[in-house]
């Protein structure tokens, strides 16, 4: 997709979220890294409040990354456990706010219950037309670039263009994310959105995810708006 056009008004019209700092914020407290993960699903719904009041109609969370499989077992399955019940409990509440629910990523390791509640939430949540919000689960950038291009393969070299690589893209339909916020301190992307970033405006925070508050939300907001966008060098 072409980086968003640019836009009259102060408030991102998509904004990605790389929520990190949950385990930190568990060792921090004496807690078990689940606790810390239940404090980060909590501190999700919250956002999700503060983004719809400000008015940004696209919010893409970076939830679950291809590498976190590699984590022990049981904290694989709590976190599944957390995906499952966004795309059950929550629906009904996505329902009522006209809010529509989109998963992305890599779907192939999911097992059948997981896969049938989110394409559920996403069936049930299609028709709204509200704010979208979009969870990157089992997600990686690179595996979303070559999965495009092995879909692109087939064509010839005059068909394969910047508009028809994004419409292969796990977020075609969904606009590139013109501010993305990452909290606990890391100043990078870990994979995230790697095409649709590239002219992203960055906000990065020390605090952790779960201690994150509306009013360095809104200082995200202040720095975006802020910010001269050239959408080049």
């Amino acid at each position: 997709m072409e980086p968003a056009e640019k836009q009259e008004h102060i408030i991102p019209r998509c904004m990605g979220i790389i929520m990190d700092g949950n385990r930190r914020w568990a060792r921090a407290h004496g807690k078990l890294p689940f606790d810390g993960h239940a404090a980060g699903y909590e501190k999700m719904k919250d956002m999700l409040g503060w983004a719809r009041e400000a008015g940004i109609s696209h919010i893409i969370l970076y939830a679950f990354s291809s590498e976190n499989w590699n984590r022990a077992p049981e904290e694989v399955s709590y976190l599944m456990k957390l995906l499952k019940r966004a795309c059950v409990d929550e629906v009904a509440h996505f329902k009522k706010e006209n809010a529509r629910i989109r998963v992305i990523g890599d779907r192939s390791r999911f097992s059948k219950d997981i896969t049938d509640a989110i394409e559920n939430a996403e069936e049930q949540t299609k028709n709204c037309t509200g704010e979208t919000l979009v969870l990157a689960v089992s997600y990686s950038g690179r595996d979303e670039l070559v999965e495009a291009a092995r879909k692109l393969c087939g064509k010839t070299p005059a068909e394969i263009t910047k508009e028809t690589f994004a419409k292969e893209l796990w977020t075609d339909g969904i606009p590139d994310p013109d501010l993305i916020i990452r909290t606990s301190g890391e100043q990078r992307l870990s994979g995230f959105l790697l095409w649709q970033a590239a002219y992203s405006e960055l906000f990065f925070t020390k605090t952790l995810w779960p201690d994150f508050t509306r009013d360095e939300f809104e200082k995200a907001l202040a720095f975006f708006a802020s910010t001269k966008r050239n959408f080049g060098v």
